[in-house]
């Protein structure tokens, strides 16, 4: 049984599937590293040269690999429930989180943030959070069998309750 996390850039994916992992004894895996590594660029490069279509490919891709291994933590990109075959693809064998946060706590953890180019382009930060999270909200909460608000909630309380939600029946 896999366990992933899914939710909006900021939310606490990486360091809390890295906690989960750890105290589980399993491993965990950036889907947007995979994707880095498998691609050999950075992802604002592979969006700048190649669009975001082919991202979204190689984002579904690697949901298909991820999804044949067992005993995994996934740390899922935000985007990742824009094709919601990736979300049938990683169901199969998995609990799925929604790690939720506000916008304004969004903003203070990835404002500066260099690592994925702009979804909306020519807005201000907190006004593309803003938009792109109203948008893909809907989609998480179809995606997800379990929430956890972040907003108040330390990283080890996070994955205190992800181990709650893996070790239920």
């Amino acid at each position: 049984m896999n366990i992933v996390l899914i939710g909006y850039r900021g939310t606490g994916k990486s360091v809390v599937g890295k906690l989960v992992a750890e105290a589980l004894r399993m491993k965990c895996i950036s889907m947007d590293a995979r994707i880095v590594e498998k691609a050999g660029m950075s992802i604002p490069d592979i969006v700048e040269k190649h669009g975001w279509t082919v991202f979204r490919d190689m984002e579904s891709e690697v949901a298909r690999e991820l999804a044949n291994v067992d005993n995994i933590v996934i740390d899922s990109g935000g985007g990742v429930i824009e094709r919601p075959e990736n979300i049938d693809t990683l169901r199969v064998n998995s609990r799925i989180v929604w790690l939720k946060a506000s916008v304004a706590t969004i903003v203070s953890r990835i404002q500066g943030g260099t690592e994925r180019p702009s979804l909306t382009g020519g807005k201000s930060f907190t006004e593309e959070v803003a938009e792109v999270l109203e948008r893909r909200s809907p989609k998480y909460d179809d995606a997800a069998q379990y929430e956890i608000d972040t907003d108040q909630l330390t990283p080890g309380q996070i994955a205190d309750r992800i181990i709650e939600i893996r070790n239920q029946g």
